[in-house]
């Protein structure tokens, strides 16, 4: 795992190094979202503030799950595991379920089921703690471009870098891990996944409307929509929630006997 970290420090130096030989002056670094002098700066006010905690409370087909559009096509990849996911469904099994594993939902999972999510909203950007593992992901307001592709270390939750379009805040998330990553029904995500999305707050603020469009060409064709909505919970706050590989051990859904592997 740490030889991930290696890369990325090795680039940038070198990039810093090239630099210097040609007699250029390296650009400062990009600030960090909490540093002081980068919360200061002067920035338009935002159309609303996101600060609280928030529950799924619907959307198309009013559940938790994705329902994939008439004529949605995955492609051959993809579909060998759609298909081996209904066959293990049929047998009563459950298809690779790496988050019964521990391994991290990330997104689009956990803005999509039913945990809640507190988010604390700076200028600089949006963190967010969900009641799901406790996942972690970071929404950056301060005007940075996506990361050098060459460089970046992929995540479950990606990089998301978000904007203000008049009364909407829209994020592009990308760089995402190539395993062990799912969407729903044994879909797999890969490196090539993005999602797009525009928050709206609604209901007089007591209700946040996200409208996503994910693509991934690796996994199906052309893109997949849908809306969600989530409902502000002031009396709610998240707790510690771990996953834990020895206390899931029993679990049906990651016993070798009820997995359709």
């Amino acid at each position: 795992m740490m030889m991930r970290f290696q890369a990325p420090l090795l680039a940038v130096l070198s990039f810093g190094a090239a630099l210097a030989l040609v007699g250029q002056t390296p650009p400062p670094p990009q600030q960090g979202a909490l540093a002081p002098a980068n919360i200061a700066k002067s920035r338009p006010k935002p159309p609303f503030d996101l600060t609280g905690t928030w529950q799924h409370g619907g959307g198309q087909n009013n559940n938790f799950r994705f329902s994939p559009p008439d004529g949605f096509k995955l492609t051959p990849f993809a579909q060998a595991h759609f298909d081996a996911a209904r066959k293990a469904t049929a047998e009563g099994k459950v298809y690779q379920d790496d988050i019964g594993n521990c391994w991290p939902a990330g997104l689009p999972v956990i803005m999509t089921r039913v945990w809640p999510i507190a988010m604390i909203q700076l200028p600089t950007a949006i963190y967010m703690i969900s009641g799901f593992m406790n996942s972690i992901r970071i929404i950056y307001l301060d005007g940075r471009p996506h990361s050098d592709p060459d460089v970046v270390v992929p995540s479950f939750s990606g990089e998301s870098i978000g904007h203000w379009e008049n009364d909407a805040l829209v994020v592009d998330t990308r760089y995402f891990v190539d395993d062990h990553h799912w969407l729903d029904g044994g879909i797999p995500l890969t490196d090539k996944f993005q999602m797009i999305e525009r928050i709206r707050l609604i209901d007089k603020g007591a209700t946040m409307e996200v409208e996503y469009t994910a693509t991934d060409p690796k996994s199906w064709v052309g893109e997949w929509k849908w809306t969600k909505r989530f409902r502000r919970l002031d009396d709610t706050d998240i707790t510690e929630a771990s996953c834990l590989p020895d206390l899931n051990e029993h679990m049906p859904s990651v016993k070798a006997e009820h997995t359709g592997r």
